[in-house]
């Protein structure tokens, strides 16, 4: 129970200090307050310095400080300026390398693609030319019209035709009659 009462007391004696504050700081208000608004003055004075105001009651040594003062608050708002732009710069790099590194890589794979496809049509186109030269000659010669057989117009034209008229396996087809007209002999 001792112990209770003690904690009691303790806490209670707290509180008083909490609620009533001691006589000898309620004497020191009216001082605290002076020195507070002389602080506030002299803040306002030296805000209107800064501003360019009221400089004509100010000595050559006093604006001197003021502007290194000036430009001292000057180097120290350039640099967290300078320091806050490198950083949004390095953000917005971080952000734009990976869609820049992204879209430079799709890109490249779709040239890859369109120019393999390109070389595979081309590889197309190149294998039916030889196929169609490889089939063009063996279709023309059954196309041209062919000289009776029993006809001998001249020796020219009869090695032309006959040159003409050997199939793929090279073999000469020979006239199955071989008349001469003397009309035609020349």
């Amino acid at each position: 129970m001792e112990k209770i009462l003690e904690r009691y007391e303790r806490y209670a004696y707290a509180e008083r200090q909490l609620i009533a504050p001691d006589p000898e700081s309620q004497r020191n208000w009216p001082l605290e307050c002076n020195n507070l608004k002389a602080k506030i003055d002299l803040l306002q004075k030296d805000q209107r310095h800064y501003l360019g105001e009221d400089l004509e009651s100010l000595s050559l040594k006093d604006i001197q400080q003021l502007e290194q003062q000036l430009d001292t608050a000057l180097k120290h708002i350039r640099s967290r300026k300078n320091q806050l732009m490198q950083e949004s710069i390095s953000e917005l790099q971080k952000k734009v390398r990976p869609f820049n590194e992204k879209s430079i890589e799709e890109q490249n794979n779709l040239l890859v693609k369109q120019i393999k496809e390109r070389e595979k049509a081309a590889a197309q186109q190149a294998q039916w030319g030889n196929q169609i030269q490889n089939q063009v000659p063996n279709t023309l010669s059954f196309l041209l019209p062919q000289p009776p057989p029993c006809l001998r117009l001249g020796g020219a034209y009869q090695e032309q035709a006959s040159e003409m008229r050997r199939n793929e396996l090279n073999l000469t087809l020979e006239p199955v009659c071989s008349c001469s007209l003397g009309c035609f002999a020349g």
